[in-house]
């Protein structure tokens, strides 16, 4: 029979030195005005400013550059340079380095979304920094504001002259935050208004799973290693596991959340991305369109949910009270701003093919969820039984498979497991594994995920964000499971689990095993 143990790591990997002049990150050379609507929310004070401070401070923001906050609020220049000062440090806290010149193309105006004059008056402003700081017109629209607000944005500048692009020189780009609609007909129409002023070529839909490092790297451990490629298909592969599981409850996005729920907020794009980058074919190059070619390729090979079964390919849940960490922790329906008797799913777990020559009849298993057992993102890729054993005379027919874990949040890592004997005269096996830190033998600076996509988007490569064709195949997939599980008698779908747990007892009957680790 198998022995199975939990080992310590079997080795650790040793990487090779590298020239750190290869991977140095150079500074974005056009100069531009980065405008960011909803200046005085959240998102901006945790995420937005932070980031582009810390590429100012590792020089990678364009040398001519001005920062533009705007929102309905009247702020002077210095209320909003002190507020953002108080982003990046505590307020008793002396300035950090670099922040006495970056505050001097700091700047705040007031808009209205929804009035023309606003608009003019912002544009009217723009020049004056395209002026002052010789940005030669280059502009990025960050929308850090409600999705309903989008159309309307892009409405505005449009009519105000700020969705041209002039000379060869000068660009325009456009940025939105996810949800990109809410279902298929709603990100069409969303669609529609961006199109009304912006290019497709100046959007950029962001998703910031796919700047994780670790994400970007499942490219790379594909397609820059022949150990992997020529195995990475149904004749050796069992299964894929991709799991998003939180800790976290919906804390302060219970009104967005008890609106979507986990389907339309993490499968539609997080969990698809990640099942594009795990199942895509080679692209002949590494460049943005080659890239969002092949997952498109992917979507559009999503065998369709047979709605008529669907237990068997899905399982919903809802977080109840329960422990975290040892603490007691309400349910969903005690969450502040959630209705006591919602129907929203915090978890689903859901079983989908892909239909083409490289994947056929392998399952995919999709799983997310709220208040679960431990945060981690983790993708299992689970290799087919040894063909034919020539040790069941000793062992039996029970020989552990290989596994790959490629872990992407908390822990940057790479887990390969096999079978090795056991020391000793006797003849067993033991599962081994091998393990890579993703930070070892590195000491360059690491871009986190906001400071990854706003590099990108000031240099104009969109490889890691969606193209609205791949939006919509997202959302065609998933809109029949929606419409399904929205009627009035969802209730009977939806399994309650503790938190602190890892699902509702249901997902034992869709899973090849739990989330987690070491399983």
């Amino acid at each position: 029979m198998t022995e199975q143990t939990n080992t310590p790591d079997m080795s650790k990997v040793e990487t090779e030195s590298l020239d750190p002049s290869l991977c140095r990150l150079e500074r974005v050379q056009d100069p531009a005005v980065i405008v960011i609507f909803g200046a005085t929310g959240d998102l901006t004070w945790r995420k937005l400013f932070p980031s582009l401070f810390a590429l100012y401070q590792n020089k990678l923001l364009p040398e001519n550059v001005c920062i533009v906050g705007t929102a309905r609020s009247q702020l002077s220049h210095d209320d909003f340079r002190e507020s953002m000062r108080r982003s990046v440090e505590p307020e008793t806290a002396p300035e950090p380095p670099e922040w006495d010149a970056l505050s001097q193309r700091l700047f705040y105006h007031p808009v209205s979304y929804d009035q023309e004059e606003s608009f003019t008056s912002l544009k009217g402003f723009l020049d004056e920094l395209d002026a002052t700081f010789a940005t030669q017109g280059n502009r990025l629209f960050y929308l850090a504001v409600p999705p309903n607000v989008y159309p309307a944005i892009a409405h505005q500048l449009g009519r105000a002259g700020l969705a041209e692009e002039g000379s060869e020189r000068a660009w325009v780009r456009f940025v939105v935050e996810k949800p990109f609609g809410h279902d298929l007909q709603s990100a069409q129409e969303l669609d529609k208004a961006l199109h009304s002023s912006f290019a497709e070529h100046q959007i950029f839909r962001i998703d910031h799973y796919l700047a994780k490092e670790t994400v970007q790297n499942i490219l790379m451990l594909r397609f820059a290693n022949s150990i992997f490629e020529p195995i990475w298909d149904r004749r050796y592969i069992d299964s894929v596991s991709i799991t998003a599981a939180e800790q976290l409850g919906v804390e302060h996005r219970a009104g967005y959340y008890d609106r979507f729920g986990v389907l339309r907020d993490m499968f539609q794009n997080h969990m698809m991305q990640l099942l594009a980058l795990c199942a895509m074919e080679p692209p002949s190059i590494f460049e943005a369109e080659r890239v969002r070619d092949e997952k498109t390729k992917v979507y559009r090979c999503l065998r369709p949910f047979p709605t008529s079964e669907l237990d068997n390919y899905l399982v919903l849940g809802q977080y109840a009270a329960g422990q975290i960490k040892g603490e007691n922790v309400r349910g969903y329906r005690e969450e502040p701003n959630v209705d006591p008797q919602s129907l929203t799913p915090t978890f689903a777990s859901m079983k989908v093919f892909i239909d083409n020559w490289r994947w056929q009849g392998v399952p995919f298993y999709l799983t997310s969820g709220k208040r679960l057992a431990e945060k981690r993102t983790e993708i299992k890729v689970q290799f087919k039984h040894v063909p034919s054993s020539m040790f069941r005379g000793i062992l039996g027919e029970d020989i552990s498979a290989n596994r790959l874990t490629l872990g992407i949040q908390p822990k940057e890592e790479i887990h390969l497991s096999f079978q090795t004997k056991v020391p000793g005269p006797k003849v067993c096996l033991r599962t081994v594994r091998m393990h890579f830190d993703y930070n070892q033998g590195y000491t360059g600076p690491v871009l986190e995920a906001y400071q990854k996509v706003l590099l990108d988007c000031l240099l104009g490569d969109q490889t890691l964000f969606w193209r609205q064709d791949g939006v919509e195949l997202c959302w065609g997939f998933l809109t029949p499971i929606l419409i399904e599980c929205d009627c009035p008698d969802q209730g009977k779908r939806l399994h309650m689990y503790k938190a602190g747990t890892w699902g509702p007892e249901a997902v034992k009957n869709l899973l090849p095993s739990l989330p987690g680790p070491n399983r």
